[in-house]
């Protein structure tokens, strides 16, 4: 069984990484002139979200590590088509438009949202609907996936939007350009040593289950919210994170073809 436990995170962060930089990938590929429209990869995308329903329910009623890695891998596929229908622009908020520089406090705030409000919206729609059929199951590794990945994201997007050190942007893919206005760079803010130490507290608790348990499920947990902390932390310790996915992502030729040089259909 230990040996099972030290397995299950490599499996987590192995996970991460492939499905992280296969998201990335797609929709830089979609970014390329003369590839396929971004509508076309999220559609190509949707299988994911059968397949991470049908892994959920397979998991519901057994408490073995088969059942942890299908309820951990089902909530990461149906977690993982909500983010490729962001990137691709297809489910992401009402505005597309970037900040003004007249923009501040609660009238910036509500701009920030309205570029994310459908997909923080179908983002909670999942936790809800797991939520439902997690009720009374004996394995909930798939829910707890998903809380976790939903509490990082949302801590994230506020931790960029109040301010960080750090930003991000190499990866946004063309129908996000506005989202980086709507960030702002600071040495500080009030929510993220608050975020952090949340974090190390989620990491500590699952630590603490994997070993009281020797629960597989926990293990994954365990990795998944170390690397939510992880990405906290690249947001104020300069790590070069970006090698990790770089070599993954098509390097988009420039189109010099006046015809294809048009506004996007967004606005951007």
């Amino acid at each position: 069984m230990m040996h099972s436990l030290w397995i299950a995170p490599l499996v987590a962060c192995v996970a991460w990484w492939l499905s992280t930089g296969a998201l990335l990938w797609a929709v830089k590929a979609a970014d390329a002139p003369g590839g396929m429209t971004h509508g076309t990869v999220c559609a190509l995308g949707a299988p994911l979200l059968p397949v991470g329903g049908y892994l959920i329910y397979a998991s519901l009623g057994a408490d073995t590590a088969a059942a942890h890695y299908a309820g951990f891998f089902g909530a990461l596929a149906i977690w993982g088509w909500i983010e490729l229908a962001f990137l691709t622009g297809v489910i992401t908020g009402p505005s597309s438009q970037r900040r003004p520089a007249t923009a501040h406090g609660m009238d910036r705030f509500w701009r920030a949202f309205a570029t994310v409000a459908w997909h923080e919206t179908a983002l909670f729609a999942g936790l809800f609907l797991l939520f439902l059929a997690f009720d009374g199951a004996a394995n909930v590794t798939g829910l707890l996936t998903y809380a976790i990945l939903f509490a990082a994201r949302v801590s994230a997007k506020l931790n960029l939007f109040l301010g960080v050190p750090r930003i991000h942007v190499d990866f946004l893919p063309r129908p996000l350009a506005h989202l980086p206005s709507h960030f702002n760079r600071a040495p500080f803010n009030n929510l993220l040593p608050f975020s952090v130490a949340l974090l190390i507290g989620a990491v500590a608790w699952c630590v603490l289950q994997t070993l009281s348990q020797s629960s597989v499920g926990y293990a994954l947990l365990a990795a998944l919210a170390s690397l939510a902390l992880l990405e906290h932390l690249m947001m104020i310790v300069p790590l070069p994170d970006d090698k990790l996915w770089r070599w993954m992502i098509p390097t988009p030729k420039p189109d010099t073809n006046p015809s294809t040089l048009r506004e996007d259909p967004n606005g951007l």
